[in-house]
């Protein structure tokens, strides 16, 4: 059955997607059976995983407003070795369309629950702002995947979704909790970073992963092509620490 989590974190430009699709080519690469969902409207989880997000006739729009399964609506990215849920811009409708109907935090939560015997693997992609659509995902998870850059701003935006997640886990999920805060785009010659992550390390413990992600052009142009870094040029310093990171949440899973 799979372990569902969310890539999230309140601040915009901290490598939340770069990181779900990387996570996901890495989980595929070591044996994982994958589900990717991209929950933001933008469209760019669909579009880094070597989906077209304007050639799909269904999405997780679909998906929410009742009117098609995940099992109809996903589609098989061949390059990337997973399983997509696409999003495109219909998708920022259905904040509207989504008010007013019953069990509307739960819809995903539910339709995830047709599907979840054929994969290790769900990660969801969210967008930046506590949105009905992050809502869905927070309702739908085991927990919560943060990517943080190690700066000072960044330690703000992590007291804000702490306490968010705090807030569905008591109301809405009791299954939520925070996974791990994983260090990306970080650069070990900047003082400031390091200090940063001893700070992370100290509050957080074994929350924080081993696994640092560095600061990587490759990683950076990969979705300009239409792929994840770690298929897109495997041997890079990136690539190869997102393999290192799937390997570590696999063993974080069998723990859980």
């Amino acid at each position: 059955m799979a372990r569902i989590f969310c890539v999230a974190n309140q601040k915009g430009g901290v490598g939340k997607t770069t990181t779900t699709v990387n996570l996901a080519a890495g989980l595929a690469k070591v044996g994982q059976r994958v589900l990717m969902i991209d929950l933001d409207p933008q469209g760019n989880a669909t579009m880094g995983s070597g989906v077209d997000k304007r050639q799909l006739e269904l999405t997780v729009y679909d998906v929410l407003l009742e009117s098609a399964s995940i099992a109809e609506a996903r589609v098989h990215s061949d390059k990337c070795g997973y399983d997509v849920l696409g999003a495109n811009r219909e998708l920022a409708g259905a904040e509207v369309e989504l008010v007013d109907v019953e069990r509307r935090e739960r819809r995903l939560r539910e339709a995830l629950a047709t599907v979840r015997d054929e994969y290790d693997f769900v990660l969801l992609d969210c967008p930046p702002s506590l949105s009905m659509l992050t809502l869905n995902g927070l309702c739908a998870a085991h927990g919560v995947i943060v990517p943080m850059q190690c700066e000072y701003f960044a330690l703000e935006g992590l007291t804000d979704l702490v306490n968010t997640i705090k807030q569905v886990h008591a109301n809405l999920n009791k299954d939520l909790q925070i996974i791990g805060l994983l260090r990306v785009m970080f650069d070990p010659r900047i003082t400031l970073q390091q200090q940063v992550s001893e700070q992370l390390k100290a509050h957080f413990h074994e929350k924080v992963f081993d696994t640092v992600i560095p600061r990587n052009v490759r990683l950076a142009e990969a979705p300009s092509y239409g792929l994840p870094g770690v298929v897109f040029d495997p041997g890079a310093r990136g690539s190869q620490a997102f393999v290192e990171f799937a390997h570590e949440m696999v063993a974080r899973v069998k723990k859980m």
